[in-house]
């Protein structure tokens, strides 16, 4: 089995610590189910947040999932002037054997204005990327 990483944000309502849980989870639930993962395959997962949220860690999120034995980190994005507000960002480091293009990365809501290269194939293909890029 391989090392891949998987991406993926969301964007909360507020600087809350619920609605930090509640992001957290369902984002993180999101690229594990996406992508077919267990507990066992993630290696580690790195937590970034905008600088307008700063109540609650995500990593206690995903204490609370039970990943109490997962290497966690969470540190802040860089506060770019006219970006996206209260972001979480998740790179999640995972055992699978998927190729690495064939990883589902996982923008929710507003989030996905982040990575419109990622969202639906292109037709007639399997990857949202062009042919060659």
């Amino acid at each position: 089995m391989a090392v891949r990483a998987v991406r993926g944000a969301t964007q909360v309502a507020g600087d809350d610590p619920v609605l930090i849980e509640e992001g957290t989870r369902e984002l993180l639930g999101e690229i594990l189910r996406r992508n077919e993962l267990g507990d066992a395959d993630l290696i580690s997962i790195v937590f970034t947040t905008t600088h307008d949220l700063r109540s609650a860690f995500p990593a206690a999120a995903a204490r609370k999932l039970g990943l109490t034995d997962v290497p966690l980190l969470c540190t802040a994005e860089i506060a770019v002037p006219g970006s996206l507000e209260r972001v979480i960002r998740i790179l999640a480091h995972v055992h699978s054997p998927r190729p690495r293009d064939g990883m589902h990365h996982v923008y929710l809501g507003a989030a996905a204005a982040l990575r419109p290269d990622l969202g639906a194939p292109l037709a007639g293909t399997d990857s949202p990327l062009p042919q060659g890029a």
